[in-house]
C-alpha cells in the first residue's frame, strides 16, 4: 500500500498525525544553567501549531558541566523538570507529540588544581565512560517525568557520542574501542538503560551516515552500528551526517542529500528510518516514501522559514518550501530565518 505524508503513523510508544517531523534544531537561547527562555516556549508553540507530526526539541545537554556550545538547554538536574513539563504541555496542546534530543557536546573533567579539561574517548577512564552513560539515562528519566513522548540519542555531527563511535577519534583497545561493536557499546548501553528505566518512551537515535573525513565513520560501519542498535531495541533511526545544512538546495534538483544511505538502511533494518537534509518539495517527499522503505521525513530549515509549512502542504496552498538554503539563519539570533 502506498504511503502518504498525511496519514496517521503508529510507531512504538508514539502516534503521529503525519509523517513529517521537526528535526532537532539548536536555538542557542537557553540560560547558562539550561533553563528554558520564554522565547523558546513561543518558538515551540509555533512549531507545534504549524501541523508537523512530531517535534524533536533541539540539542539538550545531559551534563551540567558541558559548555561546548552556548545557550544549550539541559536536563541535567531535577530542578529543571517543571520547565520542561511546561514545554511538553505547550506542544501537546497542539495535538503534537514531542521528543527531546539528549546530547553532549564534550565531556569535561575537573583537575586537582581546580581547572577543567576536555576529555576525549582515548583518555577517558572506564568510570568516566560509565558516568556519561548514567547521565544519558538519568536525563531520559527526567524527560519521562516532564511528559516527553520520547528521547533521541544524539550520536551525529561529531559531538561527543559521534566522536566516541568514530574510528577517527576513538583508538581505545578495551571493551569500548578497537572495533565497531566495541565503539558502539556506549550507545547500546545508553539505549538499554533508557529502555529499562523508561519503558513508555519512544527511543530514537540520530547518527551520521558518514563522518565525511579521512579515517572517520563510513557508510559501511554506520550501517553496522544501526543494525546493532536495531537488534537492541531502538525504535527509529534518523539519518544525518557531518557537513549538514548544505547550501543551494533547489526543489526537484538536489534535494535529500542523505537519501541513498537512508534508503539502503531502510532495506536492512526492521525499524522506521527517518530522513533529514534538503527536503524541499511535496513531490520529492512523496516519491521518497513510495519508492523506498523510508517511513519518516524530517525538516529543519524549511520550518525556520515557514513553521506552518506542513499545514500549507496538507491544504494544497504550497508544494515547495520558501527556504532558499542560504544558511543565514545560523548567524541569526535563535536561528531565526532572516526572511521572515
Amino acid at each position: 500500500m502506498a504511503k502518504k505524508i498525511f496519514e496517521t503513523v503508529n510507531l512504538h510508544n508514539l502516534t503521529m498525525k503525519n509523517r513529517l517531523i521537526r528535526s532537532a534544531t539548536w536555538e542557542g537561547i537557553a540560560d547558562f544553567d539550561g533553563s528554558i527562555s520564554d522565547e523558546a516556549y513561543e518558538i515551540y508553540r509555533e512549531l507545534a501549531h504549524g501541523g508537523v507530526g512530531a517535534v524533536i526539541v533541539g540539542f539538550t545537554d545531559v551534563s551540567q558541566d558541558d559548555y561546548y556550545i552556548h545557550g544549550m538547554m539541559r536536563l541535567s538536574r531535577d530542578e529543571l523538570i517543571p520547565q520542561y513539563k511546561k514545554l511538553t504541555d505547550i506542544i501537546h496542546a497542539e495535538d503534537c507529540p514531542v521528543i527531546i534530543q539528549l546530547a553532549m557536546g564534550a565531556y569535561y573533567r575537573k583537575l586537582p588544581n581546580g581547572l577543567v579539561e576536555q576529555a576525549e574517548p582515548d583518555n577517558m577512564t572506564l568510570d568516566e565512560i560509565h558516568h556519561v552513560i548514567g547521565m544519558f539515562i538519568q536525563s531520559a528519566i527526567r524527560a519521562e517525568k516532564a511528559g516527553f513522548d520520547g528521547v533521541q540519542i544524539h550520536a551525529a555531527h561529531f559531538f561527543f557520542l559521534s566522536r566516541f563511535i568514530s574510528p577517527r577519534a576513538n583508538h581505545r583497545n578495551d571493551d569500548y574501542g578497537g572495533n565497531t561493536l566495541n565503539r558502539s557499546r556506549i550507545l547500546i548501553e545508553i539505549l538499554k538503560g533508557i529502555k529499562s528505566n523508561c519503558p513508555s518512551l519512544h527511543v530514537t537515535v540520530k547518527i551520521n551516515s558518514s563522518d565525511f573525513m579521512r579515517g572517520g565513520l563510513n557508510e559501511s560501519e554506520s550501517l553496522e552500528i544501526c543494525r546493532l542498535l536495531a537488534g537492541n531495541g531502538i525504535d527509529s533511526i534518523e539519518v544525518s551526517g557531518n557537513g549538514t545544512s548544505v547550501q543551494g538546495i533547489v526543489a526537484g534538483v538536489n534535494e535529500a542529500y542523505f537519501f541513498d544511505f537512508a534508503a539502503k538502511l531502510a532495506e536492512s533494518v526492521e525499524v522506521p528510518v527517518m530522513l533529514v537534509g534538503g527536503l524541499r518539495s511535496l513531490k520529492t517527499m512523496q516519491t521518497i516514501l513510495n519508492t523506498t522503505k523510508i517511513e519518516l521525513l524530517s525538516l529543519s530549515r524549511p520550518l525556520l522559514r515557514e513553521p506552518d509549512f506542513p499545514k500549507k502542504l496538507q491544504a494544497g496552498t504550497a508544494t515547495e518550501s520558501l527556504c532558499v538554503s542560504c544558511n543565514a539563519c545560523y548567524g541569526s539570533h535563535a536561528h531565526r530565518c532572516i526572511y521572515r
